[in-house]
């Protein structure tokens, strides 16, 4: 039987930042730059929204192995900071022939709310 929903917890640096920003070549200062950031409405740099996506995709391909993202959206509700613990999820709300939909979520572990949420669907 498939599963229905999967769920991880997940604590990411400013180094992990930092790595992603130096891979992806998105080097925005207010992912990597604290005194930048600390100018902004967030007060401390963010995650970058391609970083939380990725770990997303990695759960949604556990629920549908081998399938491809046909169909996404995301926003973007509040920041993902580094040194917080965060739970993300992804969960099958739907399936049609041959393609599923998938709910997603980032929440920070210890107040629950909402830095990311969304949708995809799937497709063999």
């Amino acid at each position: 039987m498939r599963r229905s929903e999967v769920i991880i917890e997940r604590t990411f640096s400013q180094e992990d930042f930092d790595r992603f920003a130096s891979l992806s070549g998105d080097d925005n200062p207010i992912h990597v730059d604290e005194r930048f950031s600390a100018r902004s409405r967030f007060g401390r740099p963010v995650a970058h929204g391609l970083l939380l996506v990725s770990v997303l995709r990695g759960l949604a391909d556990r629920l549908a192995p081998g399938s491809r993202v046909v169909d996404q959206s995301v926003m973007f509700p509040a920041p993902t900071y580094a040194d917080e613990a965060m739970r993300f999820r992804a969960a099958i709300t739907g399936s049609g022939n041959d393609d599923v939909t998938i709910n997603l979520e980032v929440s920070r572990a210890g107040d629950g709310a909402v830095t990311c949420q969304g949708k995809c669907r799937m497709a063999p």
